[in-house]
């Protein structure tokens, strides 16, 4: 069954050109003009995620996230954000922001880099295991032999997305893109950095999950030493 992305801005050629490209990656798409459209077409047809404008006519983003009670994944559209805007979105269940203008492309990239993180929860709420650790990313936690780590939320989330791609080899410009984003104006020794200070945090005379992977960047695996 496809997967249903309801989309809600009040410029027709954004509507237009971000349908396009949802449709050409095989998403099932519903469009709204204003926020009274979009609740209604939300509770007649249950999208899976939804793309909302904040400053939509009659209702906006935010005011649509209040009106939904079911738990959907959103990202939000927005001229301009602050970091109080920011705030209020993701206090509000946001999965994402995105400036316009914004390129089509990088929508679609984000749009399945947030169904992927969330199917894994549905999939995983009971935790992900591996010897000797155990990440709950209902609390966004972590237990290594029974103890919980104190991890930054970035050292978190780097955590999880080598934990989803076991054994796969990420460079480093990867881990900046896919943990960081998009617009994360750091460099390489930000990776490094963050990858030397989870590794310490995850030592043990047990088991060993992040290794160098000379001359390419960082991978997963679990190796008994």
């Amino acid at each position: 069954m496809a997967i249903k992305i309801l989309v809600a801005d009040d410029e027709p050629n954004i509507l237009e050109v971000v349908e396009l490209y949802l449709k050409q990656e095989g998403f099932l798409v519903l469009t709204a003009t204003d926020g009274l459209d979009a609740v209604n077409l939300d509770t007649m047809h249950k999208p899976d995620l939804l793309i909302l404008d904040v400053m939509l006519p009659k209702l906006s983003g935010w005011e649509i996230c209040r009106a939904i009670e079911r738990h959907v994944p959103v990202i939000f559209l927005t001229a301009k954000v602050t970091e109080e805007d920011k705030m209020t979105g993701f206090s509000l269940g946001a999965d994402d922001y995105i400036t316009k203008p914004f390129s089509p492309k990088e929508l679609v990239a984000r749009v399945k880099a947030v169904l992927r993180r969330s199917s894994i929860l549905l999939a995983e709420g009971q935790g992900m295991t591996f010897p000797g650790l155990i990440i709950h990313p209902a609390t966004q936690t972590v237990d290594s032999l029974g103890v919980a780590l104190a991890l930054t939320p970035k050292e978190y989330d780097l955590l999880y997305f080598f934990a989803r791609h076991p054994k796969q080899v990420f460079t480093r410009d990867q881990l900046l893109l896919n943990v960081w984003g998009y617009d994360f104006e750091g460099d390489d020794r930000t990776v490094d950095a963050a990858v030397k200070r989870l590794r310490q945090k995850l030592e043990n005379k047990k088991y060993i999950y992040i290794h160098t992977v000379w001359g390419k960047g960082y991978k997963f695996e679990v190796i008994a030493p």
